[in-house]
């Protein structure tokens, strides 16, 4: 039985890199509550968790993206204040999707709520904070997440992977 939501047109790592697939640069957003618990997001497209965040659109900065993203997913606005990491390596990062297939490079980055009310977009079947020691098991996460989230709950910064 596949979770409610799960989308099987969205697969991950079922296909290699060639010249056909597209790069698409997206942002990863960290953002801790006062108890320093990380929020995380499970996707409505396949009913996995991952960080909230996304697509880096045609004229728009990595904190612009990083921004608008929560605003969209949370009702948060944010204070983007770090740079953590640039994730690319292919193995985990080529998503097929019904219309193309792409390779996600993910800039991680370290984000504080400033204002805004909570609320879950349709993209989202649930929001949470997590302990770095709670996060979801590896085989509810998205393939993309897990690396970074491995990477979280080690506390390391300045990554290129």
């Amino acid at each position: 039985m596949q979770p409610r939501g799960q989308n099987p047109s969205v697969r991950f790592g079922v296909q290699l890199a060639d010249v056909e697939i597209q790069v698409r640069l997206s942002v990863a957003v960290l953002i801790r509550d006062d108890k320093r618990r990380v929020l995380l997001e499970k996707r409505s497209d396949c009913g996995l968790w991952g960080l909230p965040g996304g697509r880096v659109e045609p004229g728009e900065s990595v904190a612009q993206a990083a921004c608008r993203e929560i605003y969209e997913e949370t009702g948060f606005h944010i204070a983007v204040r770090k740079l953590l990491g640039v994730y690319s390596e292919p193995n985990d990062r080529i998503v097929s999707f019904p219309d193309r297939t792409v390779q996600i490079i993910d800039i991680l980055l370290e984000a504080e709520i400033v204002s805004g009310e909570f609320r879950i977009s349709a993209e989202s079947e649930e929001m949470r904070f997590f302990a770095t020691t709670e996060f979801p098991p590896e085989a509810a996460t998205i393939p993309p997440a897990r690396k970074i989230l491995r990477d979280i709950a080690t506390g390391q910064v300045g990554v290129i992977r």
